[in-house]
């Protein structure tokens, strides 16, 4: 399943995004891995969800995103949920249409049961439509 927080910039969707991962880790019988642009919220996250920094990562484009992913996802078989904040600057898709990538998202979170919790920089009115129907929380 592909969920996303949306909302303009500066209006909360990192602290709801961090709110919800603190809290499912105390419910959760598996991992939880979290991507950001940065490791400033590193303690804000309980210690048992893995922070990983994508832009040590050179990570250029969409398609590598992907891939680092999967990457990811392979090595772990316990993993259950992943957390993207930022997500349109740590998938290499600002100005782009986000579609194709969550729609392969969702594909990759069916194949492997890993649940994707999305942080969006935009409002939900410029989101595509067929995006939509994912939006957990709109702010």
């Amino acid at each position: 399943m592909v969920q996303l927080i949306v909302g303009n910039k500066g209006k909360g969707k990192t602290k709801q995004l961090l709110d919800k991962v603190n809290s499912e880790v105390k419910d959760i019988s598996g991992n939880i891995v979290y991507l950001d642009k940065s490791t400033k919220h590193m303690y804000e996250l309980n210690n048992k969800v893995r922070l990983i920094d994508v832009s040590q990562y050179m990570v250029e484009n969409n398609s590598e995103f992907l891939g680092f992913v999967c990457g990811i996802i392979s090595q772990d078989h316990d993993l259950q949920q992943m957390y993207f904040d930022s997500f349109l600057k740590i998938a290499c898709l600002e100005g782009q249409d986000i579609t194709g990538t969550v729609e392969k998202l969702e594909k990759v979170s069916q194949t492997f049961h890993v649940d994707f919790i999305l942080s969006v920089s935009m409002d939900e009115a410029q989101l595509p439509e067929a995006v939509k129907d994912k939006i957990l929380l709109s702010l």
